[in-house]
């Protein structure tokens, strides 16, 4: 045996077959290799210690058994739950699933980054692309070399298969239930006006009650701690402050603690998406919810689809939990 890493002819000595059939047992063929032969092959590979050459089987065949996933900030729960989904399908599919973080928005920076990783994307040939991250109002949205077997998570990407998830009727439904629990004086704390997302679940929200006041900020915990201890300075004290994300209000309750108010008893606090973790925040956050995990999942099989189906927005859920008591 070699000392440098085998090769594929050595496999196939090994295994006493010819290299066409050991290249078909171990890289895939449409044509079926005898069940003894593939197991002799693969036991050969492995007594070797053989593997594959990925990047050359993806340029022999056009692409490969990569699925790209880009999310924003990966420390965020919302792409994690996102991502679980996406995992799950690529999982039944023999796929493997890279991950890219373009990070926590940063206007054209955020843009830039995005643009660079679909390109260096496109040398990998992934067998399909998946975008997480909210989309820039009236920017375009390119993904060199598959935007056939791509999709879009929310809206703002025309042209490009998409998942479309019903941000603005989830607040106009979450601006109706606080308004029958009591609450009229509303702060909204925004992530930036120009991310699709943000401006659709405050446009929702504000469909129903148009006097609420925004605030627009970064779109992440520290932001929305941010946003409410700006307000509080300024001495405003809502009844009730709506976070366009979770994360946001979770950064809001603990300024309102910092400020020796009590979050739920004192100021109402609501978010949306319903990650995980807000149910075991205290108070438990109400909050809009989405099945993250299953936009995800639907999301990469949209992608793989031969034509893509039509297909309705994700409904989203309101959920009333202990931060939002009745007035």
């Amino acid at each position: 045996m070699s000392e440098n890493a085998p090769t594929l002819s050595e496999v196939a000595a090994h295994a006493g077959v010819s290299l066409a059939t050991a290249s078909r047992a171990l890289n895939g063929s449409a044509r079926k290799v005898n069940p003894e032969l593939q197991e002799r092959v693969l036991a050969s590979a492995a007594q070797l210690g053989y593997s594959p050459n990925v990047q050359a089987q993806a340029v022999a065949r056009g692409t490969s058994n990569v699925v790209a996933l880009v999310v924003g900030d990966i420390a965020d729960p919302y792409f994690a739950a996102i991502a679980s989904g996406v995992v799950r399908v690529a999982d039944e599919r023999g796929l493997v699933v890279t991950i890219t973080a373009t990070g926590p928005y940063a206007g054209e920076a955020t843009a830039a980054r995005e643009r660079a990783a679909l390109t260096a994307l496109r040398g990998q040939r992934p067998r399909a692309v998946v975008l997480a991250g909210s989309r820039i109002a009236g920017a375009e949205t390119v993904i060199p070399g598959a935007s056939d077997r791509a999709a879009v998570i929310g809206s703002g990407a025309p042209g490009l298969r998409t998942v479309g998830v019903d941000n603005r009727g989830g607040a106009a439904a979450l601006a109706r239930e606080l308004h029958s629990l009591g609450y009229a004086d509303i702060a909204v704390l925004a992530g930036p006006e120009e991310l699709v997302t943000v401006r659709d679940r405050v446009d929702g929200f504000r469909s129903v009650l148009p006097d609420a006041t925004v605030v627009h900020t970064d779109f992440s915990r520290d932001g929305g701690h941010r946003a409410m201890t700006e307000l509080l300075a300024g001495g405003a004290r809502p009844e009730c402050v709506f976070a366009v994300s979770d994360v946001m209000a979770i950064g809001a309750m603990a300024a309102l603690r910092e400020a020796g108010i009590a979050p739920g008893a004192d100021i109402g606090v609501a978010g949306f998406d319903d990650i995980p973790l807000v149910r075991d925040v205290t108070p438990a956050l109400t909050s809009v919810a989405l099945p993250l995990a299953d936009i995800g999942a639907r999301a990469l099989e949209l992608a793989l689809a031969d034509e893509a189906p039509d297909a309705s927005a994700v409904a989203a859920e309101v959920r009333v939990r202990a931060s939002t008591p009745r007035r």
